[in-house]
């Protein structure tokens, strides 16, 4: 008897059986292919990670990062002690984007289904979750205040590039202590040249906190034009500061932020820059090539990043008074925190 002569249902189960036949030698395959094949580390020349135990802490002092590249391993967050100077080891955990802070992290994902969606899970310092926070569209930035009580997180809703035309972020803020949830800083009231401005085309990205857990810089856009602003999570409120800044990240000692600003045309818009806050004062960095992150500080001197390369991106450093030169700390990696 041919497949033709068979009644519906009979089509249905032999074809069903197929495909999980299919499956099954499919499967078999991929795990000797990965038998055969090289560690992802040594392919990609980044140090080779280990699993963490799962009761080690996230140690004071020691880079967190994400593992970047077209290899296996991907995505995921990576420990180094001595902030950069040990041997890197996987934690175990799958973020996009990923920050941490006085015992708190934030990783940022996107959740597998039918319809794709994302979240930002806050964690404690074994890495355990405490709160999840379903949300939309792609992971671009995450920030948590330096007492581990602030989270914030920027999304982008459509496109997925600043330099896209058309694209829309959505920017939130969570108080891990008391729970208040702000899933969007377009609740709050932003003021422009002492006036509240209310428009359909603003955009916030790149949230950084201050030592009081509740000032707060970030970026906004409307207009065609990025603005750098201050905000009071208290009383929901944001005013700008100057134009042209966008991704600011505060220093360890709260007077001076860093930010990437645009300079140049479509291959290489933007080059990152230092803002006094007492003075007002801007210093050019020593990095000369294009820089889309949302830069971090590896301690009050020296800021990090990561630069694409290829289908990857590399972690460097460079120090944040416009002197010295780059220096690379890691490579296929991204998204840097130091805790």
């Amino acid at each position: 008897m041919n497949l033709t002569e068979l009644s519906g249902r009979s089509k249905a189960v032999i074809l069903s059986v197929a495909v999980l036949l299919a499956a099954a030698v499919a499967a078999g395959y991929v795990l000797r292919s990965r038998e055969a094949s090289p560690p992802a580390a040594a392919a990609s020349g980044a140090p080779e990670a280990v699993p963490l135990a799962k009761e080690t802490a996230i140690e004071r002092g020691s880079l967190l990062l994400v593992r970047a590249g077209p290899a296996a391993g991907s995505g995921t967050v990576l420990a180094v002690p001595g902030r950069g100077e040990g041997a890197a080891r996987s934690t175990g955990l799958h973020c996009k984007r990923f920050y941490a802070a006085a015992g708190t992290g934030l990783c940022l994902r996107v959740t597998p289904g039918l319809v794709t969606g994302s979240e930002a899970v806050v964690l404690d310092d074994r890495l355990r979750e405490k709160r999840v926070v379903p949300l939309a569209g792609v992971p671009s930035r995450a920030r948590v205040s330096a007492s581990g009580r602030m989270a914030a997180w920027t999304f982008f809703v459509t496109g997925d590039s600043y330099l896209a035309t058309g694209f829309s972020t959505r920017a939130g803020i969570l108080d891990t202590r008391t729970g208040t949830l702000v899933k969007s800083l377009e609740e709050f009231t932003l003021q422009m040249d002492g006036k509240a401005h209310r428009a359909p085309d603003v955009n916030y990205w790149g949230v950084t906190f201050a030592a009081d857990d509740n000032r707060f810089y970030a970026t906004v856009a409307t207009g065609g034009h990025t603005y750098l602003v201050e905000g009071d999570f208290a009383k929901r409120r944001m005013k700008t500061l100057r134009e042209n800044a966008e991704c600011p990240s505060l220093s360890p000692g709260g007077d001076r932020l860093v930010y990437k600003k645009r300079t140049g045309g479509d291959e290489a818009p933007w080059r990152l820059y230092t803002l006094d806050l007492r003075t007002g004062r801007e210093t050019p960095l020593a990095e000369t090539a294009n820089v889309d992150d949302q830069a971090a500080w590896l301690d009050g001197r020296t800021v990090m990043y990561s630069r694409l390369r290829g289908d990857s991106s590399d972690v460097w450093t460079v120090p944040a008074d416009g002197s010295g030169r780059p220096a690379l700390l890691l490579r296929d990696a991204y998204s840097p925190a130091a805790t």
